[in-house]
């Protein structure tokens, strides 16, 4: 019966810990926005300056291409990265670690007026 409880209990402990993105993903999502606002720039220029060739339109669908499959990992990023409502613990934020994240101080006062 306690090994059955704590197999319960590691598995839970287990699937929690992979639901969470790990800094590095963080670092890869800060990446991946970098590169898709780089790439943004580049079709731009190339659609206003560059030569009406046939390479050129080639190479936008290439960066075109290369944006979409950016996007598409950054939705599953933040749709994974998120909190869902009503999921918080006794913490008394809702990261689930007791630690604030920016911009979510509250600035209440004791008299219950909330200035901002």
């Amino acid at each position: 019966m306690k090994s059955e409880l704590a197999q319960e209990i590691f598995a839970l402990i287990e699937a929690r810990s992979q639901a969470r993105p790990k800094a590095m993903e963080f670092e890869m999502a800060y990446q991946a926005r970098v590169a898709m606002d780089r790439i943004r720039f580049a079709i731009k220029h190339t659609e206003q300056f560059g030569p009406q060739t046939e390479p050129m339109r080639e190479a936008r669908m290439q960066l075109l291409d290369a944006l979409g499959r950016l996007e598409t990992v950054d939705r599953r990023f933040q749709k994974r990265s998120r909190v869902p409502l009503g999921s918080h613990s006794n913490n008394s934020h809702p990261n689930g670690n007791g630690l604030a994240v920016a911009g979510s101080c509250s600035l209440d006062h004791p008299d219950g007026s909330d200035e901002r």
